[in-house]
C-alpha cells in the first residue's frame, strides 16, 4: 500500500500538521518576507575582494619572479622577466579567485584580465607611436612655413624656417580624392551585389575580392605603371597614382561593406518587399540607410589603407619638390613619399621635417575619420538630439493632419441606383455596410437531400400565422 492509498480518504481541505522541525511562521514573518526587496545580481564592476585578490596576485607574482631570476634559477633578460611575472600573476589570481567563486567565475575573471592586458598593450603601442612621432617632429611643427611652402627653394642644409610640405599635403588630398571617387561607388555597388544577388558568380567575385585583400601594394603600382604609362603612353601624374591607390582600397571597402550589409535585419527588407517596393528601392531606402554608419567605417578602413601607400605613388606619380595642383600632368608627391625622402637624409633638419610630415599625415587621417563619422551618423536605433527633435516635430505634424480629417459618415456610403428597383438597401448599425432585401426563401432548398420513397422533403419550420408548405420531391 502506497502513501496515496493511505491519504485517499483524507479530505482535501483538512489541515495538515506542520513538521516538528519547521520554524514557526506567523503574520509577522510572512510580512517580513514579502517586504524584502529583490537585489539584482551584480555581473560586472569592481568588488573589494576582487581588488584585493588582484593586488595580492600582482605582488605575489612579482615576488615569485624576483625569487626565480635572482636566487633559484639562472634566468635573465627583461622580456623573460615580464613574461614570467605575468604568467605567475595569472596563476596566483586564478587560485585566489577560486577560493570564493566557482570554476566558471574563475575563467571569466582570468579572461577579463587577459583582455584588459591586451587592450592596454595596444593602447600603449599606439600612444608610443603617436607620441614618438610628434616628439621627433616638434622642431618642425611650430613653424608656419612648414604648412604653406614647398621644398623647391629649400635644401637639406637650410634651416626649418625655409621650405615646407604644402606640395605633399595637396598631392595627398588630390590622390585620395581621386581614389575615393572611384572606390566608393564601385565598392558599395559590388557589396550590394554580393549581398542581394547570391549565386555562383557572386561566390566567384567574393573569392576574387578576398584574394585581392592580400595584394602587395607594389603589384598594384606595377599594374597601373604597365597599363597606364607603358601601354597607353601616359605620363606619371597624380591621376595614375589615384588609380593605383584605388586598386589597393577597393577590396578593403568591398569586404568591409559586405560584412556590414549582412548585419541588416532581414525583417526590414521583407517588410519593404511585402509593401510592394521593388528590390532597388528596398536597397536604396532601407538597406543602405540602416547600414550607413557601418559603411562609413568601411570607407575609412579603405582610406587608411590607401593614404599611407608609398611604393604605388613612387612608381606612378614620380617625385617633385614643387607644388603641382594638376593631377593630369606632371609628377606629384604625397606625404608618405615625402616622409620616406626626408627621413633617409642624414641631416637633422630633414629628419625633423620627415617626422613632422608623419605627424601631419596622422592628423589628416584623424580628420577624415571624424568627417566620415559625421556623415555616417549613428547606428540604427540611436538618434542624436537633433534627430529626436525632428522626429517629434514630424509626429506632431502627422497628428495634427490626422485630427483635421473628418470621420467618414453615413453620407459617404449612401446607396446608388440599383439595377432592380424592387430591391432596397438599408444601413446596418451605422457601420457603413448595407444588406439587400433578401428574396423570399423558396419552399425547397437545392442543398436539401432528395426525398426518398415519395416522402415529403423537409421544409422550414412554420412561424406564427403561417401555414406549413407542403412540397414533395416531384415539385422540386
Amino acid at each position: 500500500m502506497t502513501v496515496v492509498d493511505l491519504e485517499k480518504d483524507v479530505p482535501q481541505n483538512a489541515p495538515r500538521p506542520a513538521p516538528q522541525d519547521a520554524p514557526a511562521t506567523g503574520p509577522a514573518t510572512a510580512a517580513a518576507d514579502a517586504e524584502l526587496p529583490d537585489v539584482p545580481r551584480r555581473i560586472g564592476g569592481f568588488t573589494r575582494s576582487g581588488v584585493l585578490s588582484l593586488l595580492g596576485a600582482a605582488a605575489s607574482g612579482l615576488c615569485v619572479t624576483v625569487l626565480l631570476f635572482g636566487e633559484l634559477a639562472p634566468f635573465s633578460g627583461a622580456l623573460g622577466f615580464f613574461i614570467t611575472a605575468y604568467l605567475s600573476f595569472l596563476g596566483i589570481y586564478a587560485v585566489l579567485t577560486g577560493l570564493e567563486e566557482d570554476a566558471q567565475a574563475v575563467r571569466d575573471r582570468v579572461m577579463t584580465v587577459v583582455l584588459w592586458t591586451a587592450g592596454g598593450l595596444m593602447f600603449c603601442a599606439l600612444a608610443m607611436v603617436v607620441g614618438f612621432t610628434a616628439w621627433r617632429g616638434r622642431e618642425a611643427l611650430p613653424h608656419g612655413n612648414f604648412f604653406t611652402q614647398d621644398m623647391q627653394a629649400a635644401g637639406p642644409l637650410d634651416p626649418l624656417t625655409h621650405g615646407g610640405i604644402a606640395h605633399a599635403m595637396l598631392g595627398t588630398l588630390i590622390m585620395i580624392t581621386i581614389a575615393l571617387t572611384i572606390t566608393v561607388p564601385l565598392g558599395l555597388a559590388c557589396a550590394v551585389y554580393l549581398n542581394q544577388i547570391p549565386g555562383r558568380f557572386s561566390r566567384f567575385v567574393r573569392t576574387i575580392v578576398e584574394a585581392m585583400t592580400a595584394l602587395p601594394s607594389i603589384v598594384a603600382g606595377l599594374m597601373v605603371y604597365a597599363v597606364w604609362i607603358l601601354g597607353l603612353g601616359m605620363q606619371k601624374s597624380g591621376l595614375a597614382a589615384g588609380f593605383a591607390i584605388s586598386v589597393m582600397m577597393l577590396p578593403i571597402v568591398i569586404r568591409a561593406a559586405d560584412v556590414v550589409l549582412r548585419l541588416v535585419p532581414g525583417n526590414l527588407t521583407e517588410a519593404s518587399e511585402a509593401l510592394g517596393a521593388p528590390r532597388w528601392r528596398t536597397v536604396w531606402h532601407v538597406v543602405l540607410p540602416t547600414a550607413r554608419s557601418g559603411l562609413a567605417t568601411a570607407v575609412i578602413l579603405g582610406t587608411a589603407r590607401g593614404i599611407g601607400e608609398t611604393s604605388p605613388v613612387l612608381l606612378t606619380a614620380g617625385f617633385t619638390a614643387a607644388l603641382n595642383a594638376d593631377p593630369t600632368s606632371g609628377p606629384m608627391v604625397s606625404l608618405p613619399l615625402a616622409v620616406f625622402n626626408f627621413v633617409k637624409s642624414p641631416e637633422p633638419t630633414m629628419i625633423a621635417r620627415g617626422f613632422g610630415s608623419a605627424a601631419v599625415l596622422m592628423a589628416l587621417v584623424l580628420i577624415l575619420f571624424a568627417i566620415a563619422r559625421v556623415i555616417g551618423g549613428r547606428g540604427p536605433g540611436h538618434q542624436s538630439k537633433r534627430q529626436a527633435r525632428r522626429a517629434a516635430r514630424a509626429s506632431r505634424r502627422d497628428t495634427d493632419r490626422f485630427s483635421q480629417l473628418h470621420t467618414p459618415g453615413l453620407d459617404l456610403f449612401e446607396p446608388t441606383a440599383t439595377e432592380n428597383p424592387g430591391e432596397t438597401n438599408a444601413p446596418l448599425g451605422g457601420a457603413g455596410l448595407h444588406q439587400s432585401a433578401a428574396p423570399p426563401r423558396s419552399a425547397t432548398s437545392h442543398d436539401a437531400p432528395a426525398p426518398e420513397n415519395g416522402e415529403p422533403a423537409p421544409g422550414p419550420a412554420p412561424t406564427d400565422g403561417e401555414q406549413p408548405l407542403s412540397s414533395t420531391g416531384d415539385e422540386h
